[in-house]
């Protein structure tokens, strides 16, 4: 079973429900169907600076940042209650709203897009710059 923690860092008009199963139904198609977890943020463009910052030592406001565990809090150790923690996924409201309007979509669309382009990061597949 896979389990979406939601942490929303602002009122975002987001649908935690919708985004979990969305998300679990990402990684089972995926092929992670093992007991694993991950955890989704939504926040705005001073946190994600904030953040930027920290972990990439830039100064650009990115739309969307995924975190392994080795790369949030050091080495990974496997959990003694056997539920695999992926990582971390962050998305900046603010910045999803602005890309919504460019590609013409709606906002819920764009941040479903960004948390699952941060979850593809987090599987390892990266795309070229």
């Amino acid at each position: 079973m896979i389990k979406v923690n939601i942490t929303k860092q602002g009122s975002y008009p987001v649908n935690s429900s919708a985004i979990k199963k969305k998300l679990a139904d990402f990684f089972i198609k995926s092929g992670i169907v093992s007991d694993a977890s991950v955890s989704v943020a939504i926040t705005g463009e001073k946190k994600m600076m904030e953040v930027g910052n920290k972990y990439l030592k830039d100064k650009k406001l990115h739309n969307v940042l995924s975190f392994t565990p080795n790369e949030a809090k050091g080495d990974f150790v496997y959990p003694p209650d056997g539920v695999i923690y992926l990582g971390e996924i962050i998305v900046c409201y603010p910045v999803a709203v602005k890309e919504a309007v460019i590609d013409n979509v709606l906002v819920v669309d764009k941040v479903y897009e960004l948390i699952e382009h941060g979850a593809e990061h987090l599987m390892g597949i990266h795309h070229a710059e």
